[in-house]
């Protein structure tokens, strides 16, 4: 599968780390880019999809694709726009396992 022209989209994968906060000294949870701008696929879901999905009680709104990176989990969150996706994982092709992965996304801020 070619995926090179659908990835019109720039995300960015983000990771969660713990920093403290110089006023209080209390340890809080930040995100940082681990990559930024990857060129992506946003699918938003059909409205049956939608609907099997709620029905599992997941939330996925959206699918998004990536080209294959090695070392991605679903405590990270994808953000683009402004809009923050939630990755439940990153499933490998089904061809070679790593051409691109493809992430079932609910919506959110991801508290990792």
């Amino acid at each position: 599968m070619n995926i090179s022209g659908g990835l019109r989209h720039r995300v960015d994968i983000q990771t969660r780390t713990d920093v403290q906060d110089t006023t209080t000294g209390e340890v809080v949870p930040a995100w940082a880019n681990l990559y930024a701008s990857v060129p992506a696929k946003i699918e938003p879901l059909s409205v049956n999809a939608f609907i099997q999905s709620q029905s599992e009680q997941s939330g996925i709104v959206a699918r998004i694709t990536i080209r294959y990176r090695s070392g991605l989990t679903g405590n990270m969150r994808i953000v683009h726009n402004g809009v923050v996706y939630n990755p439940a994982g990153f499933l490998p092709d089904k061809e070679s396992g790593q051409e691109y992965l493809t992430a079932p996304c609910s919506l959110g801020v991801n508290e990792g």
